[in-house]
């Protein structure tokens, strides 16, 4: 083996990888903020006692979950173009990842939902609350508390799959690995500061998230 290892050109970028770590974290939060929006609302339709509704959320979970995340990423930048429906890339990745999220969400919330005791219903309307606000100030609070590990592991699944926006050239952490690759010719250090980043990155997301837990996650 006659490899030389430089980690010169990695360094000298290092900035701009960081910069690009910043913009997967952001991509992440962002999507992770609208899935649960997506996924809360579909929960709800999942557990309905109305058949049309719980059987359209359950199209959408079984669909967006038995296909690959980067197909749904093409088909939002590529495919609805075509159809005269245009997003930047970057609204294009979100919009993609939004979706994918609130479809595995979902199922996370409806199991939150489903072991919350009838009796909290109950005691919301005795105490005169109408069933939205039952929903808003008992329901929804108790299943995300509920959920929050799941929550956290979604997070950090989706802060993983940033990496396919490189795919259509939004400029996150690995599609700055690429161009640093190309222009440096370091192929094994470009990849393995990039795998450290990652790896930092998700390890430091999980040591919040299970503070986060500790405080807040219901203790049964």
């Amino acid at each position: 083996m006659n490899y030389s290892f430089d980690f010169v050109p990695i360094w000298r970028n290092f900035d701009t990888l960081l910069y690009g770590l910043g913009i997967g974290l952001s991509l992440a939060a962002l999507s992770i903020l609208i899935g649960v929006v997506i996924g809360g609302i579909v929960a709800f339709g999942l557990v309905s006692k109305n058949k049309p509704t719980a059987w359209i959320a359950g199209l959408y979970v079984s669909f967006i979950r038995n296909i690959p995340i980067l197909l749904v990423i093409f088909f939002m930048f590529f495919a609805l173009p075509q159809l005269g429906i245009r997003f930047s890339k970057i609204t294009s990745f979100v919009a993609a990842l939004s979706i994918y999220a609130g479809a595995n969400l979902a199922e996370v919330f409806r199991g939150g939902l489903q072991a919350i005791p009838k009796g909290m219903t109950e005691a919301g309307l005795a105490v005169g609350l109408r069933p939205m606000q039952i929903r808003l100030s008992i329901i929804i609070p108790l299943m995300l508390r509920s959920t929050l590990p799941s929550m956290g592991n979604a997070f950090i699944s989706l802060f993983k799959d940033t990496s396919l926006a490189a795919a259509i050239a939004v400029p996150e952490l690995t599609f700055y690995a690429r161009k640093i690759n190309v222009e440096s010719f370091r192929i094994i250090e470009t990849w393995i500061v990039t795998s450290l980043l990652y790896v930092a990155a998700t390890f430091t997301i999980a040591s919040l998230l299970r503070l986060l837990e500790a405080r807040l996650v219901i203790k049964r």
